[in-house]
């Protein structure tokens, strides 16, 4: 079953070394738990989707760039997230007139990450 993802979520990415938060900025009217609740438009870097702490992706030229300083050691760098449209999610209902984010999520980063949901946040609104 499919849990809505709030205001406080925990994400990870898959070249990233750590997790990050969501935060929902798309809607203010709907919200379980006392914390708003995500939509699918909740991808922007930095304000929706936070860092997952080290990245490892060569296509992060960050990342390409302290490898090579490193004489080809994989060198990971802090994770900036590059997100590639809006999150991919089941369709559910509509929270705030936009489609829910739920824990079955994803999103693609350009430099080769996929970002997923670990915890959504809240527990008690359950699709």
């Amino acid at each position: 079953m499919a849990i809505p993802v709030v205001t406080g979520a925990s994400i990870m990415c898959s070249m990233g070394m750590g997790t990050g938060t969501l935060t929902a900025t798309s809607q203010v009217m709907v919200s379980y738990e006392g914390k708003m609740a995500a939509t699918t438009m909740d991808a922007a870097p930095m304000v929706n989707v936070s860092s997952c702490g080290m990245c490892t992706s060569l296509a992060n030229p960050a990342v390409a760039s302290a490898t090579a300083a490193a004489l080809g050691v994989l060198t990971p760098q802090p994770c900036v997230p590059a997100p590639m449209g809006t999150w991919v999610d089941q369709p559910g209902p509509s929270v705030g007139g936009q489609m829910s984010l739920t824990n079955q999520g994803t999103l693609t980063c350009s430099y080769g990450g996929s970002i997923k949901i670990i915890t959504p946040g809240q527990a008690t609104v359950v699709y």
